[in-house]
């Protein structure tokens, strides 16, 4: 089984910058698509952002996209989420996923089900 483990939430400023990692366990990493998802309070979980096994290709979630960017290194088995200028909008819980075995559409990767495997997640919050 694929364990995946999120760290580097906290509370942060409105403006302010902050990075989450996910570590995921398995050799088969590199063949995995991976994205991210947050899920505030009363929300539905939702598609912050995406990376394709391959590395070069990247999606987001319009209100994040030119503030956060999505980055993965194969060799340490871990994906990315860097947050710049976040707002309080951006508070929930940060959830990792995997694909185990990439369709190579990007198009279902904003969809939940598409996933695999999820990590526990980590709180982000952002005050005013």
């Amino acid at each position: 089984q694929v364990q995946l483990v999120e760290s580097g939430g906290g509370l942060v400023q409105a403006g302010g910058s902050l990075r989450l990692s996910c570590a995921a366990s398995g050799r088969t990493f590199s063949s995995y698509d991976m994205g991210w998802f947050r899920q505030a309070p009363g929300k539905e979980r939702e598609f912050v952002a995406a990376i394709m096994w391959s590395g070069g290709s990247t999606y987001y979630l319009d209100s994040v996209n030119g503030r956060f960017t999505i980055s993965r290194d194969n060799a340490k088995n871990t994906v990315y989420l860097q947050m710049n200028s976040l707002r309080p909008e951006d508070t929930a819980v940060y959830y990792c996923a995997a694909v185990r075995n990439p369709t190579g559409s990007s198009r279902i990767l904003v969809r939940q089900h598409a996933y695999d495997y999820w990590g526990q997640g980590t709180q982000v919050t952002v005050s005013s």
